[in-house]
């Protein structure tokens, strides 16, 4: 007898959240949950953005003994007045809305040319988790109040005029944090030291103060030496040559970048202790770096590799990474990019592609022209590289001893990389030789091998593993990645393992995905413990291609979207630029032969640029997944897929 469902799903079971709801019903979408630094850190980035505009050269936070928090700024002040077409006051906007603020129009003309806010998202968040929020601004001789609690004005917005003893213009802000939304109340003080310290850092001349109110203490930072006194003081270990510190803006002339786009840094090579590494961009800290970190790095090597390459240091047989000169570098990066792309609202990590060239094209003529006029210091600096190497291809050299004589021969199609170090080893199993043959063309064969596969792969659900290696593709795909097939109980011999990464790499359409189910299928089966280890990852190539007009000062662009959720966003953006809907022109890749070697490299091969992803089991068991693939990928449960597809046939995109 079939069991009747005990909640009805209708049109009535569909919820709209509306205001800062959304917020209160997952913290955790917007901000960290683990105590309040971050919601505090959303107000403090106004304030230095502020700053960082050249509209305020103080910040003050108070620890009140109530356990409330203050952020004053001497800046322009938010503006009070009524909105023209929201019919609200735009201060109360700033608080009660996502997605309003200040900081959407960049470049000439909007109110901030470079800033961390960019959603209108964050004190909106601050509001939703505070149990109170009062506001005050000062601006035009005036002074504006209002409060909130839970996100809710409480107190409708007040206005007199400025007294004598007033500032003449800012923002002070006092946040209550409610404790229902965190792990833990109290903030942690080394976190906030170190916050409000480096925005002193990266703002020379910008005073900025912290008064603890319970402990009676006051701290106050102002840096006029910037990263380099900052950078001495944190440095664990002497430097082995005198610190290389630099800047390099974009001015208006610029081919690709706008006007004032860059980066300051400064950098030191140690031979021992822990290398201190630290990134910011629009003076938000960017604690899981990102593609500025990725531009210094391969600005730094492609300088050192060109100096040994000239003086011709290099011992024979010695291969230098880009990791070789950077294991033994610690640094202070502060890009400045016009509109950032960070990973989430909390903005850990940078992901503009375009960082890595804005910043390599600054930090490599500097730091190439500053080793050849101290020749000394570059030839010690390409000792300290050129060890590293060393280290690493001896490390690499014990893990690719091998048993006995009898070692298969390598799949004649199989185009392997130069490398034999796991760390950076990469394989890719390419759909289709024309695919292949752009990959060959585009990868880097230093430490990218490239396996062309020919068709569908066979479903491998069922197959017994003595048959598995009657099918060629299989084979070859055993006999490449140096791993024998086996079971989850098993403990295989990892120890040929030929390659850290195996990457499925299919089309962005239904064939393509078909193709990474067969494979996922054949390593979940067959190879279990290569996923275990988080060996195996799933390239996702770009569907669409965008080639965008010059606009203003921008040059002509291209960019790269996943799906048709991406390319919305891209060209809202290039709507808001100004961009006429007939002015650009979308590409559709049917696939990835499509591409040509320079594409394929830019959106799906290149480290920096490319979207790869681990594969995991998630959230269930080995049998619980187990059962679902039997489902998915068995030959007689026709039943069990229909019953899957009923239940979840709605959440799938259809490719048509």
């Amino acid at each position: 007898m079939a069991v009747k469902p005990s909640v009805e799903y209708s049109e009535s079971s569909i919820r709209v959240l509306k205001g800062l709801e959304p917020v209160k019903q997952r913290p955790g979408m917007y901000t960290r949950t683990d105590n309040p630094l971050h919601v505090i850190q959303e107000v403090l980035d106004n304030a230095a953005d502020e700053a960082l505009a050249g509209h305020g050269k103080k910040i003050r936070v108070v620890l009140h003994a109530d356990g409330a928090v203050s952020i004053e700024d001497d800046g322009r002040g938010i503006p009070f007045g009524l909105h023209a077409e929201e019919n609200a006051p735009v201060i109360e906007l700033v608080f009660t809305r996502l997605h309003a603020g200040g900081k959407f129009d960049k470049g000439q003309g909007g109110a901030y040319s470079f800033s961390g806010g960019l959603h209108g998202v964050g004190v909106s968040v601050t509001n939703a988790l505070a149990k109170r929020l009062e506001v005050t601004t000062y601006r035009e001789g005036m002074v504006a109040q209002l409060a909130f609690s839970g996100g809710d004005v409480i107190e409708p917005l007040q206005t007199r005029k400025a007294a004598e003893g007033d500032r003449k213009s800012g923002t002070s802000v006092r946040v209550w944090p409610d404790a229902r939304y965190f792990e833990t109340p109290n903030l942690p003080m080394a976190e906030l030291v170190h916050l409000l310290r480096s925005k002193a850092v990266l703002m020379p001349g910008v005073t900025v103060t912290l008064v603890n109110e319970k402990a009676k203490e006051t701290q106050s930072w102002v840096y006029k030496g910037g990263l380099r006194d900052y950078l001495m003081q944190t440095l664990n270990g002497e430097p082995v040559i005198p610190l290389f510190e630099g800047e390099g803006f974009a001015d208006a002339q610029h081919d690709s970048f706008a006007d004032g786009e860059g980066a300051s840094w400064c950098v030191a090579f140690t031979e021992d202790g822990q290398p201190v590494r630290e990134s910011y961009v629009n003076l938000i800290p960017t604690s899981a770096g990102g593609t500025h970190e990725s531009g210094l790095r391969d600005g730094l090597f492609q300088a050192v590799k060109s100096f040994i390459e000239l003086h011709a240091l290099a011992p024979k047989g010695v291969k230098l990474l880009p990791e070789d000169v950077f294991a033994r570098a610690s640094y202070v990066l502060s890009a400045k990019v016009l509109d950032p792309q960070f990973q989430g609202q909390i903005k850990e990590r940078l992901n503009s592609r375009d960082a890595v060239r804005l910043v390599s094209g600054f930090v490599r003529p500097a730091l190439e022209l500053w080793l050849n006029q101290h020749v000394d210091y570059g030839k010690k600096l390409a000792e300290l590289a050129i060890k590293a190497a060393q280290s690493r291809q001896k490390a690499g050299q014990k893990v690719e001893k091998r048993k006995g004589s009898g070692v298969a021969v390598l799949p004649g199609k199989l185009t392997d990389c130069e490398s034999r170090d796991l760390a950076h080893n990469e394989v890719f199993l390419v759909e289709g030789d024309s695919a292949g043959g752009s990959a060959k063309m585009g990868r880097d064969k230093e430490s990218q091998a490239i396996l062309p596969l020919r068709g569908k792969v066979l479903n491998t659900w069922e197959v017994e593993r003595d048959r598995l290696f009657a099918n060629n593709e299989i084979h070859d795909i055993a006999v490449a990645i140096g791993v024998d097939p086996h079971g989850p109980l098993d403990t295989p011999d990892l120890s040929g393992l030929r390659y850290g990464k195996v990457c499925i790499l299919s089309d962005a359409d239904v064939d393509g995905s078909h193709i990474q189910v067969l494979l996922l299928t054949l390593f979940f089966r067959h190879f279990p413990k290569l996923i275990e280890t988080g060996h195996v990852y799933v390239a996702r190539p770009p569907l669409f291609r965008v080639d965008a007009p010059a606009r203003g000062k921008k040059p002509a662009s291209k960019a790269y979207a996943l799906d048709e959720a991406e390319l919305t966003v891209i060209l809202d953006k290039l709507r808001k630029e100004g961009v006429r809907d007939t002015a650009w022109s979308i590409s559709r890749f049917k696939g990835l032969g499509e591409m040509n070697a320079e594409q394929l490299w830019e959106t799906t091969l290149n480290p920096d640029t490319r979207r790869l992803l681990p594969v995991q089991l998630g959230g269930m068991d080995f049998a619980q997944t187990e059962d679902l693939i039997t489902k998915l990928m068995g030959k007689g449960e026709a039943a069990a897929r229909r019953e899957l597809m009923e239940l979840h046939g709605d959440s799938v995109e259809i490719d048509v």
